[in-house]
Order: C-alpha cells, then structure tokens, then sequence
C-alpha cells in the first residue's frame, strides 16, 4: 500500500465519489461515515463540539501506485481530547454521530492499519499521544485489527464498553414483527394506534418528499424539538447549522427519512431517520407535547416499523442510548465502544 495524507479540505470535498464507492465495500457501511456527512461535520466541527482540529486524512492506494485507486480511508483529526491530551481521533467524535470506523474493506484491515501505525509513528508531524477512537461498534472487525498492530509494536491497546445501542431485526413481515414482541407491548402498539384511528379526527402520517416544502418541514421539526429541554439546550445555533445542512445533505443523496404524523392539521409528532443501506437509522424525534393524549410518538415509531417491514428494510436501528422504549419496542441490546492505542 502507498499511504497518502490530505489535510487540504478542498481535496477533502473533492473525493466524494471514491470516497462513497470505498465505504460501500468497508467493515462498517453507516451513514455517520458517508462523504456528505463527514465533510458538513467538519465544516461545524461537529456543531461546536470542537474548537479547534487539524484535518489529517490518511488514504491508502492500491500497488503501490501514487495515483492508483484509493482502497482505504482514516478519516482522522489531530486537536486535545477532553482529558487535554494531544491525539488523533475520527471525524464525526463523539456527540452526534453514533458510529464510527476507518473506512477499509474487512480483508484489507490488517494491513492497512499495519501501514497507517507505522505512517503515523514516523511521518505524522503532530505530537500526537494516543489514537483516541470513539464509537465503533463492539463487532467491528477494526477493534482486534488494531489490537494486533498496536501490540506488534509494544504499543498500548485498551478498549472500553461506552454505551447501550439496541436495534430490531425486521422480519418484512408487520405481523411477523408483532409475533416476536412481548405480548403487553404488542397490544400496547394495536391499542394506541386503534385508539387514533378510532378516534374520528382527521389524521395522516407521512415521509417528507416535496422538495419546495423541505425547509419548512425542517423548520416544524426543530420547533417539536425544542419542546423537550434537554433538546433546547442541544440546539445552539451553531447546531442548527449542523444539523440543517446534514439533513439536507442526506435528502439530497437520497439516504433521508423525515416523517411526521398530524393530527387534526397540526404536527403532533416527527423522526428524523436515515434510510441507508436497507436499514433505517432513528437519529432523533421530536413531539408536540399538545397532543400527548394520543401517543403520537408511539404511533408515529408503529407506523415506520410497519413501512420498514412492508419495505424490506433490515433493521430499525435505535443507535445510542438505553432508553426503555427502545427495548419494549424489541431492540436487541449490543454496545459501542471506544478504543485507544497509546505510544510506549
């Protein structure tokens, strides 16, 4: 392999198609690694997480040929962790992005970070400590990868579990999803949708695809947001910057699932999901808290797993988070960790 390093971001947005089609083959094909969103994340550095970083994007080529095909990506930055020490970390750390990788198909993962272990040993010119790499899922096959370069050279490797990330395996079946539930919660789903359709109140849910609406859809949306404090608080406007273009940015690729339910001609509840790679993605919700008498977001959550089942979607992904509701609603439980190898 020839390792490059691009640290120009100009260069940066200009590989979106290779970038893309190498992510397609990767160990983990998420949308939190795709180049429309890594590129909006840095431009906000993460909505204002971040202060300050230094681009350092390490490409490999394939035969040793400069300007042959890329086959594998770190998207990396250099800047001080929150410990205040000086490392390098992946793009989109930590908040807002739920999954992270390197960006490398499975077979060439030993090598590759082989390679980028022995760059960034000798040729990265930051003072870099410690490869500080959040959010990769426990079954990511770059964790025993890493593991093994890192201890080749008597480097530290340590890896510890950071939060809950259940998901629902869909059958494509909506009554085969509702058979391998808990009973209370199968009903409990039937009752509350029942009840609103019973009701005798115009309502319709739908997904966001009129294109001349979009930014007002997007606008709705934040306002249900902000009805939740903790959520309020989240978006400064530097987030909502963020979070705009990030939206637009995964409509405009064809990845996006905004869907809202409305009862009686106004919002009553909304997710922000991503349709990617035959699996839906719930990234965030918002709820009209004027219409909690109809458990919109129960309702509105019913109707996407059902659509997700009708449409041969994989899994509903609930991502971060160990939220009761995500388990009644059948996620199986696994984890996202955080590795880190240190220099000895």
């Amino acid at each position: 392999m020839d390792i490059e390093v691009i640290r120009s971001v100009s260069q940066f947005e200009q590989m979106a198609e290779q970038w893309n089609s190498i992510l397609k083959e990767g160990a983990s094909d998420v949308p939190f690694l795709r180049h429309e969103y890594l590129k909006t994340w840095w431009s906000y550095m993460g909505g204002g997480e971040w202060e300050e970083g230094e681009l350092y994007l390490v490409v490999a080529r394939k035969d040793a040929i400069f300007d042959g095909d890329i086959c594998a990506i770190a998207p990396l930055f250099f800047t001080n962790n929150r410990q205040g020490i000086p490392v390098l970390m992946l793009l989109g750390s930590i908040e807002i992005s739920d999954f992270l990788d390197v960006i490398c198909p499975p077979e060439e993962l030993p090598a590759f970070l082989d390679n980028l272990l022995d760059h960034l040993d000798v040729e990265c010119p930051f003072p870099w400590q410690k490869l500080d790499f959040f959010n990769l899922l426990e079954d990511s096959p770059t964790l025993p990868a890493l593991e093994t370069a890192a201890l080749k050279r008597n480097w530290k490797f340590h890896q510890e579990c950071l939060q809950h990330s259940p998901y629902v395996p869909l059958p494509g079946d909506w009554e085969g999803y509702l058979a391998g539930i808990e009973k209370k919660q199968r009903h409990e789903i039937r009752r509350k949708i029942r009840r609103l359709e019973q009701a005798g109140i115009p309502f319709r849910w739908y997904i966001v695809e009129d294109a001349d609406q979009f930014d007002a859809e997007i606008d709705e949306f934040m306002i249900m947001m902000e009805q939740d404090e903790e959520k309020r608080a989240f978006l400064t406007e530097r987030m909502r910057l963020q979070l705009r273009e990030t939206i637009r940015a995964a409509y405009n690729n064809h990845w996006l699932q905004l869907a809202f339910l409305e009862i009686n001609g106004e919002k009553a509840a909304g997710y922000l999901n991503f349709d990617y790679n035959q699996h839906i993605w719930v990234y965030n919700s918002g709820l009209n808290l004027k219409m909690r008498e109809y458990s919109p977001g129960w309702v509105l959550l019913g109707y996407l797993l059902q659509w997700a089942n009708e449409h041969q979607r994989k899994s509903l992904d609930f991502m971060r988070g160990d939220e009761e509701y995500k388990y009644r609603f059948g996620g199986v439980d696994r984890f996202v960790v955080r590795a880190t190898v240190s220099r000895v």
